[in-house]
């Protein structure tokens, strides 16, 4: 499936049995080109100036600008950088999970999927190679192993603690030239879950009690009595809500009482339950959260919490 927008998708649908056809994703998201154009300012006497070292990224189908970077920002269009580079860093055809646009376009993403689920220590995973890129300058061109847990969606770095989990390319002349160095740097095809795997047995075999988990609530939404009483209810109501979830959630309840529980827990809930700002829905809160890598500095942080009181 990809971002959902009911005016934008006609008859079509917006979910699939299967992998989604490449030349769906072509035709349906991908089917125009951003271009760079020059920059004016309307003086008085109605004069143009050229404004100098800025140009406008535009999309070729409407014009709506998506961003305005310096000159020497190169753009990425998505139908080379997420389908064809994709393909060319793994060697085979694409199996795409999901892929969408945001803001307007300025954003966008595919997801690869690996043939089959993995299953360790009781969870379920699928591993999956992350490519984004933006036309508004907010990330480079990345392309990232990630891994969604079945059990309840959620996505998720492949591991913690290990570096090299992604693979970034600057908007410059020089870029394809880094395209090569990509591949080793993410190991994709051979070990794409044997990060995360290892990850998951280590946490679920470290022991977390119901007494342990308050006490991380309490480091993760703490309460200060100089805090205004607004401020003192929502942290009493976030840790009362991550209690519950951890109790009877069927998505977090099976992994109680451990380490991989807390995190999953909380992971769960920033990505499905808490509330988004700005009018944002929450897909588009959590792959924006992905890309940029928001979703894993918080649960790494969360980690550290969590490693802190058992």
């Amino acid at each position: 499936a990809w971002h959902y927008k009911k005016d934008e998708q006609a008859a079509e649908p917006n979910h699939y049995t299967g992998a989604i056809p490449v030349a769906d994703v072509q035709r349906r998201l991908f089917s125009w080109h951003a271009v760079a154009m020059p920059m004016h300012i309307t003086a008085p006497d109605g004069t143009q100036h050229e404004i100098p070292n800025r140009q406008a990224i535009v999309r070729n189908d409407n014009w709506q600008v998506l961003g305005v970077p310096s000159k020497a920002y190169q753009p990425h269009q998505y139908d080379e950088w997420l389908l064809k580079q994709v393909a060319n860093l793994l060697d085979d055809d694409l199996s795409i999970g999901s892929a969408g646009l945001l803001k307007g376009g300025a954003v966008a993403w595919v997801q690869v999927e690996m043939p089959d689920n993995w299953k360790v220590a009781g969870v379920e995973f699928r591993p999956h190679l992350l490519a984004t890129t933006s036309f508004n300058g907010e990330i480079a061109t990345l392309y990232k192993r990630t891994c969604t847990i079945v059990v309840c969606d959620n996505t998720r770095a492949t591991a913690l603690r290990e570096q090299g989990q992604e693979f970034r390319v600057k908007h410059t002349s020089q870029s394809l030239m880094r395209l090569a160095d990509a591949r080793q740097a993410l190991s994709i095809v051979q070990n794409v879950g044997e990060a995360f795997a290892a990850e998951i047995e280590k946490l679920m075999s470290q022991q977390m009690s119901d007494k342990q988990f308050d006490r991380f609530l309490n480091i993760l939404a703490p309460s200060d009595d100089r805090e205004s009483k607004q401020s003192q209810t929502r942290a009493e109501n976030t840790r009362n809500t991550l209690r519950q979830m951890w109790q009877v959630d069927i998505r977090c309840a099976p992994f109680r009482n451990t380490v991989f529980g807390a995190v999953q827990t909380v992971n769960t809930w920033r990505q499905h339950i808490k509330p988004t700002r700005n009018g944002r829905s929450l897909i588009e809160r959590t792959m924006l959260d992905t890309m940029t890598g928001i979703t894993e500095v918080a649960d790494r942080e969360v980690l550290d919490m969590a490693m802190a009181v058992v």
